[in-house]
């Protein structure tokens, strides 16, 4: 495969494109990039030093990836962006590399960002997750695979996302998610319920679905603090891996980052 490359656009003499890469009209991609095989570039792209992009990537007008935080702590130090195969970046999305506390923003693979939404500094993102458009998400998140954020929602630094979670349009996500729920709200942020068709289009069995549900059963419903909660569930359920997955998500918190709870009337 033949790369294309717009006449118009700045290519840094180090930067490093593989096979059929198509860059477009005014473009500029910095020394120290590196972009895999068969990824395409679309005009007024601005690829920063720093950024590593896997294969068969989309990267639309507009985009700003591998620039410095928006962190005040942040002194010049480099560090990277990492992108993973066939992941597609709309217009106007900003992806924005590490600071020393990890020396990168990691982001996986499969993934969609739609237009203008923004991963912040130290982030690490999954594969196959979804990001609807203006969703910003604050540095050093941490977002499951098969995650789906909804549009302008706001999501905080620190927060964790567990895996195959949906985060409802206009939230505003201020605390940890755990894995396989619904959550949604902006004056009151809440557990909504399973997310059970994203389970069951992801292949989960009726059987595990009623698994997880019982857990999140005991851990919202049965009135007990989340560390009995957390007890019962262990002593009660089997420790099947969607279970330890929950456990280990709420046993592993940190930051002082607070769990969602169900909105109570």
């Amino acid at each position: 495969m033949q790369s294309t490359i717009h006449p118009t656009a700045i290519i840094g003499e180090s930067a490093i494109l593989g096979e059929g890469v198509s860059v477009g009209p005014y473009t500029v991609i910095e020394d120290d990039v590196e972009i895999g095989n068969g990824t395409s570039i679309w005009p007024h792209v601005h690829i920063a030093s720093g950024a590593r992009i896997g294969s068969d990537c989309r990267i639309h007008s507009g985009a700003v990836l591998a620039t410095a935080p928006q962190d005040l702590k942040f002194s010049g130090e480099k560090t990277w962006l990492y992108v993973g195969d066939r992941t597609v970046v709309r217009e106007c999305v900003t992806l924005n590399r590490g600071t020393r506390a990890s020396g990168k923003t990691v982001i996986g693979s499969d993934n969609l960002f739609m237009a203008y939404s923004h991963v912040g500094h130290d982030c690490v993102i999954g594969n196959h997750v979804v990001v609807a458009n203006s969703v910003p998400f604050g540095g050093h998140c941490v977002v499951g695979d098969y995650v789906v954020v909804g549009g302008l929602t706001g999501v905080h630094q620190f927060v964790r996302i567990g895996r195959f979670s949906m985060v409802g349009g206009l939230s505003r996500c201020i605390v940890d998610v755990p894995p396989f729920v619904m959550a949604a709200g902006h004056e009151f942020f809440r557990y909504e319920g399973l997310n059970t068709i994203g389970l069951k289009r992801r292949g989960f069995t009726s059987e595990k679905i009623t698994l997880i549900k019982n857990a999140y059963r005991i851990i919202f419903q049965s009135g007990l603090l989340l560390a009995n909660a957390l007890e019962k569930v262990k002593s009660e359920l089997p420790p099947e891996p969607e279970i330890i997955e929950i456990l280990d998500f709420f046993v592993s918190g940190s930051h002082g980052r607070k769990f969602i709870r169900p909105f109570s009337h």
